[in-house]
């Protein structure tokens, strides 16, 4: 009998979660805090086992760092909770599908992913990865759910149509995030949660026992300079100068000073406790004579916390919305990436030597893809459809294969396809 809680909202990773505990003895679900991972799981667990339940002064863990096999048992799907605060729990796990086969014994949930070298094996053919993240737009309720995602990707014809959303009510979402917990609540109260979450990072509170610990000053202003750079690809190099100021300082001086080592290492733990993650630039073709720029684009793996970093609310967010266009895009990336990965399909950017940009591109396991730019406004649909047909054209001209999705993703306004074939989708108008 499944342990589904009352009011659970169906997730995207339900599906492939179902899939893999079939095809798998162990299934890793693994995202940031808060987004779901636990009741996900119960969706389809018949036992769990909390390792930091507090009862019994942490009994679970501690009886879990002594001999990790004594919290596997439990009716099967049986979930461990927070299997990362005890890195042996991997091994363990591993161990008794190769004694004991079957399908669909175990659920792993984690916020943060050990290093390497706390546990032995990589569970490979054993245990299978499921990346969750906050809600999009359409598991939130938050989309009218017109079009498909992929049916973009077929060239489906859409009739034109009204996007049921003003500016205010999507800055409102934005700050709110996709935190199911928040759902409900009052935009004010919805962004007190996002800035709990950073001052949680701040204190150390989110990187257990696996990680060193940060300096909070330091880990502050690269929280700031990062969501300044939002949705960018900025270098680590230049984030260092951000924070410094300018390349050197006076050695007397009192300016925060950190080296682009400390960002490197710092932006590695932020990625291992899924608060910010890369999206790598998008290569067409091995034999493609354009120069591609590489570098991943960096984003926050929910804007709300871009926000809360920030310290800014929504009067501000409404008076600049150059600012807001950054974590807009950043939602729009956050929904993109989970419609791909329903698809098993990848999440890229483009960038080239001409300077030429796409926020967005979207490879299908079979080679097929689709360009996508982000625009908060009517005013810039375009300037966005130009930049698209551009990249069209030169990808033919280096002989890579034709896109099979063009599309402008908006703020609002109207829904249609352009007669050059380009989609022009407000964000809340999609579903997978």
């Amino acid at each position: 009998m499944s342990l589904k809680k009352a009011g659970y909202k169906i997730r995207l990773v339900d599906k492939k979660l179902r899939e893999y505990l079939k095809l798998f003895s162990a299934v890793s679900v693994e995202g940031p805090k808060w987004c779901g991972k636990t009741w996900t799981s119960l969706n389809h667990a018949n036992s769990i086992t909390y390792i930091m339940d507090p009862a019994g002064n942490y009994n679970n863990k501690t009886r879990a760092e002594l001999n990790p096999s004594l919290v596997l048992k439990g009716k099967i799907p049986h979930v461990i909770d927070e299997w990362q605060e005890v890195p042996g729990i991997w091994d363990a796990v591993r161990f008794d599908v190769d004694q004991n086969p079957g399908f669909g014994k175990y659920i792993l949930t984690g916020s943060a992913t050990p290093v390497r070298k706390s546990y032995k094996h990589s569970g490979a053919g054993r245990i299978a990865i499921v990346r969750m993240r906050p809600m999009t737009l359409y598991e939130s309720g938050d989309s009218d759910a017109l079009v498909s995602f992929i049916s973009l990707f077929t060239g489906k014809k859409i009739s034109p149509f009204a996007a049921d959303i003003d500016l205010p009510r999507l800055i409102n979402i934005t700050i709110r995030g996709g935190w199911p917990r928040t759902l409900n609540l009052p935009v004010r109260k919805a962004s007190s949660v996002s800035v709990e979450y950073i001052n949680a990072i701040l204190k150390n509170d989110l990187f257990g026992g696996n990680f060193s610990k940060r300096n909070s000053v330091k880990l502050n202003v690269l929280l700031r300079s990062l969501a300044r750079n939002n949705a960018t690809t900025v270098s680590e190099t230049t984030i260092a100068r951000d924070i410094t100021g300018e390349e050197s300082k006076d050695p007397g001086s009192n300016e925060m000073i950190i080296s682009r080592n400390s960002v490197t290492s710092y932006i590695a733990d932020l990625k291992r406790i899924f608060v910010i993650e890369e999206i790598p630039g998008w290569m067409p073709g091995i034999r493609s004579k354009t120069r591609i720029r590489m570098s991943p684009k960096l984003v926050f793996t929910d804007p709300s916390l871009a926000i809360a970093a920030l310290g800014i609310g929504r009067r501000h967010l409404i008076d600049d919305l150059n600012t807001y266009g950054f974590m807009f895009e950043n939602l729009c990336l956050r929904d993109l990436c989970a419609y791909a990965e329903f698809y098993d399909a990848s999440l890229y950017h483009y960038r080239d030597n001409s300077n030429l940009e796409v926020d967005a591109i979207v490879e299908m396991k079979d080679g097929s893809w689709g360009a996508f730019e982000i625009k908060l406004g009517e005013n810039q649909v375009e300037s966005a459809v130009r930049t698209l047909l551009r990249l069209k054209k030169k990808m033919a001209s280096d002989g890579t294969r034709e896109p099979s999705c063009l599309a402008v993703i908006t703020g609002g306004g109207l829904g249609r396809m352009c007669e050059d074939g380009v989609y022009v989708i407000p964000i809340n108008a999609l579903k997978p």
